[in-house]
């Protein structure tokens, strides 16, 4: 017989740093979720991942108190920032300019980001990421 599904949350966690503490453990907490199984398990599995990037992380929970978890891919953002070497955005985007990447770099983000983003090709990717970068005030060289 199939589980019954209570209900899914969004959470965004860093790489290999899932602790009880705030915000997981309230979130997972008041949900009947087992907090330091979520803890180990997601830690298992971003233990190949850059430590600290962020992890969107959609989590399915049931009414026998088990879950399940997708984790997606760090934010385009996160990729940009780093390739820029910058620590944020423009105040301005469309009138300043905070860091430049190359095309190479746009297209090895497109390909880390491919399975969660929605295009069928790297070019269509790319232009995601493009979009994305023009609006964070990163030129494109």
């Amino acid at each position: 017989m199939a589980k019954k599904k209570v209900g899914s949350m969004k959470l965004q966690v860093p790489a290999g740093k899932a602790n009880p503490s705030p915000p997981v453990g309230p979130a997972l907490g008041q949900r009947g979720i087992n907090i330091m199984e979520f803890c180990k398990a997601f830690n298992a599995k971003t233990q190949d991942m850059e430590p600290g990037a962020p992890c969107p992380t959609v989590i399915t929970y049931y009414q026998d108190k088990s879950f399940t978890m997708d984790i997606k891919t760090p934010p385009a953002s996160y990729y940009l920032k780093k390739a820029a070497k910058i620590q944020s955005g423009a105040k301005t985007p469309s009138r300043e300019t905070v860091g430049t990447v190359t095309v190479k770099q746009v297209r090895e983000i497109a390909e880390a980001k491919m399975k969660d983003l929605n295009a069928t090709s790297v070019e269509g990717a790319m232009k995601i990421i493009l979009g994305s970068a023009s609006s964070m005030g990163i030129e494109v060289k």
